[in-house]
């Protein structure tokens, strides 16, 4: 049984497709995308590995700004949030949605067939715009956990009177 690589290796063989294809360094793609977990594996496609690990990411935000946006059976903790976010918040989730979207198509088309130009072309786009979407997401939850627990003013009376 072969043994894994270690840390060291994997930055030397990313090191060498990040030349090739001109990619963000190891270290900012290991801070948003924690792509040091492919040390674990074993792959002849180290690109594909690194891709795989944005778009886990990419789908997780997708999945909980869907339940933000339409909140079927979701935690009663996500119905709080919602009531604590304004026009200009879910206007600026569902913008974020879209774009997370439009990625997850992306991602179909990559799985069908690999090809390591559009892998390297696809890990490029991504990390430029989770850039500009962490910036977008921070400024959202921001407000919302300052509007968290704020009392509505209504005068309906709860469950508990």
């Amino acid at each position: 049984m072969e043994k894994k690589q270690d840390l060291k290796e994997l930055k030397e063989n990313y090191k060498k497709i990040q030349e090739k294809y001109n990619l963000p360094s190891f270290e900012n793609l290991n801070k948003d995308f924690g792509i040091e977990k492919a040390v674990e594996s074993e792959t002849d496609y180290l690109i594909r590995e690194v891709r795989k690990f944005i778009a886990d990411k990419f789908s997780n935000y997708l999945r909980f700004t869907e339940t933000l946006l339409q909140p079927v059976n979701a935690p009663i903790f996500i119905y709080s949030m919602i009531k604590s976010c304004g026009q200009k918040e879910k206007e600026g989730l569902t913008e974020i949605y879209e774009k997370l979207a439009k990625k997850e198509i992306e991602l179909i088309e990559l799985d069908i067939e690999f090809n390591e130009e559009k892998e390297a072309e696809f890990i490029k786009e991504s990390y430029k715009l989770w850039q500009e979407l962490k910036k977008e997401a921070k400024s959202i939850f921001e407000t919302i956990k300052k509007n968290l627990g704020n009392k509505s003013e209504t005068k309906e009376k709860g469950y508990f009177g």
